[in-house]
């Protein structure tokens, strides 16, 4: 199981919408996430500042890959862009991945 971090932020005042959209993720947005393998999706905030976390059960790879063409995706995405701040990663259209330094099982 791949591990997959990411941050990102949300513009300043969008708060409550981020989380009020989160609290009603759309359906088939879940679908996509769990097509995707992804499991253990947590994601944290602090001052406008977002950390997410997930584990990728088919790897990191094929979860892009499912997210990257999935229209749902960029719907959801679309949705998002008005209180997201995101620098994707150019290659996998994602979150770019964050370099883990330590880890304690």
């Amino acid at each position: 199981m791949e591990k997959y971090a990411w941050r990102g932020k949300i513009k300043e005042g969008s708060f409550e919408e981020y989380k009020k959209r989160h609290d009603l993720i759309w359906p088939e947005m879940v679908e996509v996430l769990k097509k995707a393998g992804i499991k253990n999706y947590t994601i944290w905030f602090n001052n406008n500042e977002l950390f997410g976390y997930y584990e990728c059960e088919k790897g990191i790879e094929y979860a892009a890959r499912v997210q990257r063409e999935s229209e749902v995706v960029a719907r959801w995405d679309e949705y998002m862009k008005d209180i997201l701040i995101m620098e994707p990663d150019p290659v996998t259209g994602a979150q770019p991945l964050l370099t883990k330094v330590f880890e304690l099982n």
